[in-house]
């Protein structure tokens, strides 16, 4: 029985493996232009909503910190809920697969990002106006490393987060933890990501 079985998964593992190379060889079509539209409006309103719940940054830095990763965490689900959806529907069975690779290759910046959050919040919170930039410069490096799964053009939203992401540096001890340093990045770099995705779905 055991020596039967060694053949039959040896043949699923390679069927695994072969699916795993279509999946990191294939274009990646989760994210859609629609739901990152959404996510560009979000970082707006975040902007005009954070001087009220946050009226003062740099003496509770530790709310503002929450603040932008509760709109962070809105943000990701609403992006990761349509990433599902749409994969099935246009990826089939190489979905699961697809979404894998896809997140294999953003999640290690996400991580990066919170680890350096907590850090300088735990050893440096007196660098804490850094935070806007430094977000703007790690998420640059995970969308430079997903472009691998997407259109081309999508490099020039990674270049526009790291422009960006070094300017809030520049700015950060002259206007400290002002809302449109963190809003606007993201609202224009996500208008432009579903631009780009929606110019891409329409030669699809």
């Amino acid at each position: 029985m055991e020596r039967g079985a060694d053949p039959l998964h040896q043949a699923l593992a390679e069927i695994a493996a072969i699916r795993g190379q279509m999946a990191r060889a294939g274009e990646f079509r989760g994210y859609g232009p629609a739901t990152l539209a959404a996510t560009s409006l979000l970082a707006v309103a975040a902007g005009f909503i954070q001087p009220l719940w946050v009226a003062q940054p740099l003496a509770v830095p530790g709310q503002y910190v929450a603040f932008w990763c509760a709109v962070a965490a809105v943000a990701a689900a609403l992006i990761a809920g349509e990433a599902l959806a749409r994969s099935r529907r246009l990826h089939g069975g190489l979905a699961d697969a697809m979404i894998r690779a896809a997140l294999e290759q953003f999640l290690p910046a996400a991580l990066a990002g919170t680890l350096l959050t907590a850090a300088l919040m735990r050893w440096a919170p007196e660098s804490v106006r850094l935070l806007p930039g430094l977000w703007q410069l790690v998420f640059s490096l995970g969308v430079f490393a997903t472009c691998r799964f997407l259109p081309r053009a999508v490099l020039a939203v990674g270049g526009w987060y790291l422009i960006t992401g070094l300017g809030a540096i520049a700015l950060s001890a002259r206007h400290g933890l002002d809302p449109w340093i963190m809003a606007a990045p993201f609202a224009v770099g996500q208008a432009l990501a579903a631009a780009i995705l929606w110019r891409w779905s329409e030669t699809q």
